[in-house]
Protein backbone atom coordinates (compact mmCIF):
# COMPACT_ATOMS: atom_id res chain seq x y z
CA UNK A 1 0.00 0.00 0.00
CA UNK A 2 0.77 3.66 -0.59
CA UNK A 3 0.96 4.67 2.60
CA UNK A 4 3.29 1.83 4.08
CA UNK A 5 7.16 3.65 3.86
CA UNK A 6 9.60 1.72 2.18
CA UNK A 7 11.93 -0.19 5.08
CA UNK A 8 15.08 1.07 2.52
CA UNK A 9 14.00 4.64 2.38
CA UNK A 10 14.98 6.77 5.19
CA UNK A 11 13.00 9.83 3.78
CA UNK A 12 10.06 7.10 3.63
CA UNK A 13 9.14 9.60 0.13
CA UNK A 14 5.38 8.85 -0.80
CA UNK A 15 2.64 10.34 -2.37
CA UNK A 16 2.55 13.39 -4.85
CA UNK A 17 6.30 14.53 -5.34
CA UNK A 18 6.07 17.65 -8.18
CA UNK A 19 9.77 18.48 -10.28
CA UNK A 20 9.24 22.19 -9.44
CA UNK A 21 9.99 24.57 -12.18
CA UNK A 22 13.38 26.71 -11.90
CA UNK A 23 12.22 30.67 -12.37
CA UNK A 24 13.89 32.66 -14.67
CA UNK A 25 13.63 36.20 -14.68
CA UNK A 26 13.03 37.78 -17.93
CA UNK A 27 17.09 38.24 -18.85
CA UNK A 28 17.48 34.62 -18.21
CA UNK A 29 18.66 34.90 -14.90
CA UNK A 30 18.08 32.75 -12.36
CA UNK A 31 14.90 33.58 -9.95
CA UNK A 32 15.35 31.90 -6.62
CA UNK A 33 12.49 33.37 -4.75
CA UNK A 34 10.31 32.17 -7.49
CA UNK A 35 11.94 28.62 -6.83
CA UNK A 36 10.82 28.88 -3.49
CA UNK A 37 7.04 30.54 -4.11
CA UNK A 38 6.29 27.66 -6.77
CA UNK A 39 7.76 24.95 -3.89
CA UNK A 40 5.36 26.71 -1.37
CA UNK A 41 2.12 26.86 -3.90
CA UNK A 42 2.46 22.91 -4.34
CA UNK A 43 3.24 22.42 -0.18
CA UNK A 44 0.27 23.85 0.00
CA UNK A 45 -1.67 22.32 -2.20
CA UNK A 46 -0.99 19.26 -0.19
CA UNK A 47 1.96 17.94 -2.17
CA UNK A 48 4.53 15.29 -0.24
CA UNK A 49 7.24 16.62 -1.66
CA UNK A 50 9.09 18.73 -3.99
CA UNK A 51 11.71 17.94 -6.64
CA UNK A 52 13.53 20.71 -7.79
CA UNK A 53 16.57 20.55 -10.53
CA UNK A 54 14.29 17.10 -12.73
CA UNK A 55 13.10 17.47 -15.82
CA UNK A 56 10.50 19.93 -15.05
CA UNK A 57 13.29 21.75 -13.54
CA UNK A 58 15.42 21.97 -16.64
CA UNK A 59 18.47 20.52 -14.51
CA UNK A 60 20.73 19.93 -17.90
CA UNK A 61 20.53 23.55 -18.74
CA UNK A 62 21.14 25.14 -15.11
CA UNK A 63 24.44 26.08 -14.28
CA UNK A 64 27.05 23.99 -11.33
CA UNK A 65 26.77 27.74 -9.26
CA UNK A 66 22.74 27.55 -9.97
CA UNK A 67 22.22 24.15 -8.92
CA UNK A 68 22.72 25.22 -5.10
CA UNK A 69 20.90 28.40 -5.15
CA UNK A 70 17.56 26.54 -6.56
CA UNK A 71 18.19 24.33 -3.49
CA UNK A 72 18.54 26.82 -1.08
CA UNK A 73 15.80 29.06 -1.93
CA UNK A 74 13.36 25.37 -2.15
CA UNK A 75 14.71 24.27 1.06
CA UNK A 76 14.33 27.79 2.54
CA UNK A 77 10.54 27.62 1.71
CA UNK A 78 9.88 24.62 2.66
CA UNK A 79 12.28 22.15 4.24
CA UNK A 80 11.20 20.67 7.27
CA UNK A 81 7.81 20.33 6.23
CA UNK A 82 8.16 17.83 3.04
CA UNK A 83 11.25 16.11 2.13
CA UNK A 84 13.60 18.36 -0.46
CA UNK A 85 14.80 15.30 -3.11
CA UNK A 86 17.08 17.54 -5.85
CA UNK A 87 17.85 16.34 -9.31
CA UNK A 88 21.32 15.77 -10.23
CA UNK A 89 23.09 14.21 -13.48
CA UNK A 90 25.47 14.75 -16.22
CA UNK A 91 27.20 13.27 -19.33
CA UNK A 92 29.89 12.27 -17.02
CA UNK A 93 30.43 10.51 -13.66
CA UNK A 94 32.49 13.40 -12.39
CA UNK A 95 29.63 15.67 -13.30
CA UNK A 96 27.31 13.53 -11.91
CA UNK A 97 29.28 13.95 -8.77
CA UNK A 98 30.25 17.50 -7.78
CA UNK A 99 26.53 18.40 -8.54
CA UNK A 100 25.44 15.84 -5.67
CA UNK A 101 28.43 17.28 -3.34
CA UNK A 102 26.42 20.42 -4.37
CA UNK A 103 23.03 19.81 -3.19
CA UNK A 104 23.50 18.44 -0.57
CA UNK A 105 25.64 20.80 0.65
CA UNK A 106 23.01 23.17 0.19
CA UNK A 107 20.21 21.63 2.33
CA UNK A 108 18.96 18.74 0.33
CA UNK A 109 17.48 15.90 2.05
CA UNK A 110 17.94 13.54 -0.99
CA UNK A 111 19.76 12.96 -4.41
CA UNK A 112 18.14 12.10 -7.50
CA UNK A 113 20.63 10.86 -10.12
CA UNK A 114 19.60 10.98 -13.34
CA UNK A 115 21.08 7.81 -15.39
CA UNK A 116 24.03 8.92 -17.80
CA UNK A 117 23.15 10.44 -20.81
CA UNK A 118 24.42 10.78 -24.42
CA UNK A 119 26.94 8.17 -24.82
CA UNK A 120 25.32 4.84 -24.16
CA UNK A 121 26.35 3.17 -20.97
CA UNK A 122 26.46 -0.70 -19.88
CA UNK A 123 25.54 -2.35 -16.88
CA UNK A 124 28.85 -2.43 -15.44
CA UNK A 125 29.72 1.79 -16.18
CA UNK A 126 25.94 2.56 -14.81
CA UNK A 127 26.49 0.04 -11.85
CA UNK A 128 30.13 1.92 -11.19
CA UNK A 129 28.47 5.40 -12.09
CA UNK A 130 25.65 4.88 -8.86
CA UNK A 131 28.38 3.29 -7.00
CA UNK A 132 30.26 6.73 -7.53
CA UNK A 133 27.63 9.36 -6.89
CA UNK A 134 26.41 7.28 -3.20
CA UNK A 135 29.38 7.10 -2.02
CA UNK A 136 29.91 11.16 -2.57
CA UNK A 137 27.32 11.83 -0.55
CA UNK A 138 25.63 10.93 3.14
CA UNK A 139 21.81 11.84 2.06
CA UNK A 140 19.84 8.91 0.43
CA UNK A 141 19.90 8.45 -3.39
CA UNK A 142 16.96 7.99 -5.97
CA UNK A 143 17.65 6.37 -8.99
CA UNK A 144 15.97 8.62 -11.82
CA UNK A 145 15.52 6.57 -15.06
CA UNK A 146 14.07 8.03 -18.39
CA UNK A 147 15.63 6.43 -21.29
CA UNK A 148 13.69 8.45 -24.01
CA UNK A 149 15.75 11.33 -22.41
CA UNK A 150 19.12 9.95 -21.59
CA UNK A 151 18.84 7.13 -24.27
CA UNK A 152 20.09 4.47 -21.87
CA UNK A 153 17.86 2.30 -20.62
CA UNK A 154 18.71 0.15 -17.39
CA UNK A 155 17.97 -3.45 -17.41
CA UNK A 156 16.61 -5.45 -14.80
CA UNK A 157 19.46 -6.92 -13.73
CA UNK A 158 21.37 -3.53 -13.66
CA UNK A 159 18.85 -2.08 -11.45
CA UNK A 160 18.72 -4.99 -9.14
CA UNK A 161 22.98 -4.41 -9.03
CA UNK A 162 22.03 -0.52 -8.57
CA UNK A 163 20.04 -1.09 -5.73
CA UNK A 164 22.08 -3.32 -3.82
CA UNK A 165 24.28 -0.55 -3.07
CA UNK A 166 24.60 1.79 0.01
CA UNK A 167 22.84 4.85 0.08
CA UNK A 168 20.36 4.42 -3.26
CA UNK A 169 16.68 4.08 -1.66
CA UNK A 170 14.77 4.44 -4.49
CA UNK A 171 13.59 4.65 -8.26
CA UNK A 172 11.59 7.34 -10.13
CA UNK A 173 10.77 5.71 -13.53
CA UNK A 174 9.81 7.54 -16.51
CA UNK A 175 10.13 4.95 -19.05
CA UNK A 176 6.65 3.94 -19.44
CA UNK A 177 7.87 0.99 -19.72
CA UNK A 178 4.53 -0.90 -17.29
CA UNK A 179 5.88 -4.44 -17.47
CA UNK A 180 9.77 -2.75 -17.04
CA UNK A 181 8.77 -1.26 -13.91
CA UNK A 182 6.64 -3.82 -12.45
CA UNK A 183 9.39 -6.68 -12.61
CA UNK A 184 11.41 -4.06 -11.23
CA UNK A 185 9.99 -3.69 -7.87
CA UNK A 186 9.32 -7.39 -7.90
CA UNK A 187 12.76 -7.71 -8.00
CA UNK A 188 13.69 -5.26 -5.32
CA UNK A 189 11.41 -5.07 -2.92
CA UNK A 190 12.07 -2.47 0.49
CA UNK A 191 12.60 0.45 -1.55
CA UNK A 192 11.07 3.76 -2.39
CA UNK A 193 9.20 3.29 -6.01
CA UNK A 194 8.04 6.33 -7.57
CA UNK A 195 6.07 6.79 -11.06
CA UNK A 196 7.28 9.57 -13.26
CA UNK A 197 4.65 9.72 -15.78
CA UNK A 198 1.21 11.37 -15.26
CA UNK A 199 0.24 9.08 -18.14
CA UNK A 200 0.73 5.74 -15.44
CA UNK A 201 -0.96 7.17 -12.34
CA UNK A 202 -3.64 4.65 -12.07
CA UNK A 203 -1.21 1.96 -13.55
CA UNK A 204 1.80 2.54 -10.94
CA UNK A 205 -0.50 2.71 -8.10
CA UNK A 206 -1.91 -0.16 -9.09
CA UNK A 207 0.99 -1.75 -8.68
CA UNK A 208 2.05 -0.93 -6.05
CA UNK A 209 3.86 1.85 -6.37
CA UNK A 210 5.27 4.87 -3.09
CA UNK A 211 3.60 7.66 -4.96
CA UNK A 212 4.37 9.87 -8.22
CA UNK A 213 6.24 12.54 -9.82
CA UNK A 214 3.83 14.60 -11.26
CA UNK A 215 4.30 17.73 -13.79
CA UNK A 216 0.37 17.87 -13.47
CA UNK A 217 0.93 19.09 -9.89
CA UNK A 218 3.06 21.70 -10.97
CA UNK A 219 -0.21 23.22 -12.15
CA UNK A 220 -2.94 21.52 -9.98
CA UNK A 221 -1.69 19.92 -7.36
CA UNK A 222 -5.13 19.15 -5.41
CA UNK A 223 -6.14 17.40 -8.35
CA UNK A 224 -3.22 14.80 -8.24
CA UNK A 225 -3.18 14.66 -4.64
CA UNK A 226 -6.50 13.78 -4.68
CA UNK A 227 -5.99 11.05 -7.38
CA UNK A 228 -3.11 9.50 -4.62
CA UNK A 229 -5.85 9.78 -1.70
CA UNK A 230 -8.16 7.97 -3.35
CA UNK A 231 -5.90 5.19 -4.48
CA UNK A 232 -5.15 5.12 -0.55
CA UNK A 233 -9.14 4.86 0.23
CA UNK A 234 -9.64 1.62 -2.21
CA UNK A 235 -11.77 3.94 -4.40
CA UNK A 236 -10.74 2.64 -7.65
CA UNK A 237 -13.86 4.54 -9.37
CA UNK A 238 -12.63 7.68 -8.16
CA UNK A 239 -8.96 6.82 -9.27
CA UNK A 240 -10.18 6.19 -12.98
CA UNK A 241 -12.28 9.37 -13.18
CA UNK A 242 -9.58 11.39 -11.35
CA UNK A 243 -6.66 9.73 -13.52
CA UNK A 244 -8.78 10.57 -17.21
CA UNK A 245 -8.67 14.38 -15.57
CA UNK A 246 -5.23 14.38 -15.33
CA UNK A 247 -4.77 12.83 -19.04
CA UNK A 248 -6.72 15.45 -20.56
CA UNK A 249 -4.61 18.33 -18.81
CA UNK A 250 -1.26 16.91 -19.97
CA UNK A 251 -2.54 16.70 -22.95
CA UNK A 252 -3.37 20.84 -22.56
CA UNK A 253 0.26 20.93 -21.14
CA UNK A 254 2.18 19.45 -23.91
CA UNK A 255 -0.02 21.33 -26.98
CA UNK A 256 3.00 23.36 -27.56
CA UNK A 257 6.89 23.90 -27.92
CA UNK A 258 8.41 20.96 -25.70
CA UNK A 259 7.98 21.69 -21.87
CA UNK A 260 6.77 25.32 -22.24
CA UNK A 261 3.01 23.89 -21.07
CA UNK A 262 3.81 23.91 -17.46
CA UNK A 263 5.51 27.27 -16.71
CA UNK A 264 2.60 29.04 -19.34
CA UNK A 265 -0.20 27.21 -17.18
CA UNK A 266 1.25 28.70 -14.19
CA UNK A 267 1.49 32.44 -15.91
CA UNK A 268 -1.82 32.48 -17.27
CA UNK A 269 -3.82 31.12 -14.22
CA UNK A 270 -4.40 32.63 -11.08
CA UNK A 271 -0.99 31.13 -9.36
CA UNK A 272 1.33 33.25 -6.80
CA UNK A 273 4.43 32.42 -8.80
CA UNK A 274 6.25 34.34 -11.66
CA UNK A 275 7.78 31.54 -13.11
CA UNK A 276 9.75 33.60 -16.17
CA UNK A 277 11.08 32.05 -19.79
CA UNK A 278 12.46 28.90 -20.34
CA UNK A 279 15.98 28.34 -20.69
CA UNK A 280 17.17 28.47 -24.46
CA UNK A 281 16.83 26.50 -26.72
CA UNK A 282 13.97 25.59 -25.22
CA UNK A 283 11.46 28.49 -25.69
CA UNK A 284 7.51 29.81 -24.21
CA UNK A 285 4.22 29.50 -25.82
CA UNK A 286 3.55 32.05 -28.77
CA UNK A 287 0.64 33.79 -28.44
CA UNK A 288 -1.50 31.64 -30.37
CA UNK A 289 -0.35 28.47 -28.62
CA UNK A 290 -0.69 30.00 -24.92
CA UNK A 291 -4.06 31.37 -25.88
CA UNK A 292 -5.29 28.09 -26.54
CA UNK A 293 -3.43 27.09 -23.45
CA UNK A 294 -5.49 29.04 -21.33
CA UNK A 295 -8.71 28.74 -23.13
CA UNK A 296 -8.55 24.92 -22.63
CA UNK A 297 -7.47 25.21 -19.13
CA UNK A 298 -10.26 27.84 -18.78
CA UNK A 299 -13.04 25.77 -19.94
CA UNK A 300 -11.84 22.69 -17.81
CA UNK A 301 -9.61 21.16 -20.72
Amino acid sequence: MSDTPAAGDPLELHGVVPPTITAFDEDGDLAPAECAAHARYVVDGGCHGVFPLGTNGEEPLVTPGEHGRVVEAVVGEVGGEVPVIAGVGGPSTRQAVANARRVEDAGADGVVAVTPYYYPVDDDAAVAHYEAVTGAVDCPVYVYHIPSRTGNNLSLDAWERIASLDGVAGLKDSSKDVPWFSQAMARVPGVTYLVGSDSLLQAGFGLGAAGAVSAVANVFPTLVVDCYEAYRAGDWDAVRDLQHRVFEIRDALKSGPYMAGVKTALDVLDVPVEPGPLREPLRRMDGSDRATLADRLADGV
